[in-house]
């Protein structure tokens, strides 16, 4: 694995010390100032869900307080022509003077170790081909987008090549929001606090192209409460200031730890939703990242599902916490 990536270009675009809990308003420039409150998808999987089943018992519960929150949507193989998809979506947003909230989850060699999500790109070079039209489908607009869910975490049983391989991807891809989309807060996603110690994380983040990015994200598709993201991601700056003279912003997925972590991740019961979408709350933001009831692969209460499917009967015990 690399040790010395981009040194100096990562301390010359390194931000300085950011107060993630700072009630104070946005600085004009920034996304949440150039629009009115977070976008409401509503083409989710729990509205389309609700929507089709209007007589179903579930569905007022699952429209109210899972469809009717702003959460993120996520882009891969199954978005088409990703530069149109994600154009027809932020324009959406923009029409609505709405901040929209975007996933791009195409890496080459997706969750090569766990298998549940794996697919992604053909290769290095599809990828970049693939994020550069991600970032033009963005343009000038407002957005917040993560970066690649669970890449930095899944590195198992990845050779050293591989390692360098992913981190240069991350970088290049950071690059290319930057010079392309300047409007959009982008964060590198950062796994959780239950999965690599924040000294080894703060280490890969810095290797894959943080110094570019707005952040890091945490707890995506995962159950740790919030207060537990807020004291690792406290630990990963810490790291970060030791070693590279900089920190950064981070966000945390709210969307299904209500109930915090039983230690399972995959699909495990009694689980529920947490804080809805908003600033603040400990991080700079607390996001519906991961949709409430889609499943997370075929295991737990998801049993016979596939990666992605929503489940209204997992939904709606979400709501109530079992």
């Amino acid at each position: 694995m690399r040790t010395l990536i981009r040194g100096a270009v990562a301390a010359i675009l390194a931000l300085p010390l950011f107060l993630a809990s700072s009630p104070s308003a946005p600085a004009a420039s920034t996304p949440l100032a150039m629009t009115s409150g977070f976008y409401v998808d509503p083409d989710s999987s729990p509205a389309r869900w609700s929507a089709a089943n209007p007589g179903d018992g579930r569905a007022a519960a699952i429209r109210s307080s899972i469809a009717g929150v702003p959460m993120a949507r996520w882009f891969g193989s199954w978005s088409g022509d990703i530069r149109s998809a994600v154009n027809a979506y932020t324009g959406a947003a923009e029409a609505a003077d709405k901040l929209p909230l975007l996933v791009a989850y195409h890496m080459y060699g997706r969750d090569a170790c766990g298998g549940h999500s794996g697919g992604g790109a053909a290769s290095p070079a599809e990828y970049a081909d693939w994020i550069a039209a991600f970032a033009r489908g963005i343009g000038d607009r407002p957005a917040v987008v993560v970066l690649e869910p669970d890449a930095l975490g899944d590195y198992s049983c990845m050779s050293p090549q591989q390692i360098d391989e992913r981190q240069t991807m991350l970088t290049d891809a950071l690059s290319r929001f930057r010079s392309t989309a300047p409007n959009a807060w982008v964060y590198l996603d950062a796994g959780n606090p239950g999965w690599v110690d924040a000294s080894t994380m703060a280490g890969r983040l810095h290797a894959s192209g943080l110094g570019l990015a707005r952040g890091f994200s945490l707890n995506v598709s995962n159950y740790f409460t919030t207060s537990e993201n807020v004291s690792y991601a406290g630990s990963v700056n810490q790291a970060l200031s030791r070693r590279h003279g900089y920190t950064k912003p981070f966000v945390v997925d709210t969307s299904r730890n209500g109930n915090g972590s039983n230690g399972e991740w995959c699909n495990p019961g009694g689980r529920r939703i947490g804080t809805p979408t908003r600033q603040g709350g400990g991080a700079e933001m607390l996001l519906w990242i991961k949709t409430p009831g889609e499943s997370d692969g075929d295991c737990g209460v998801g049993s016979g599902s596939t990666a992605g499917q929503f489940l209204p009967e997992v939904a709606y015990k979400m709501i109530y916490g079992y």
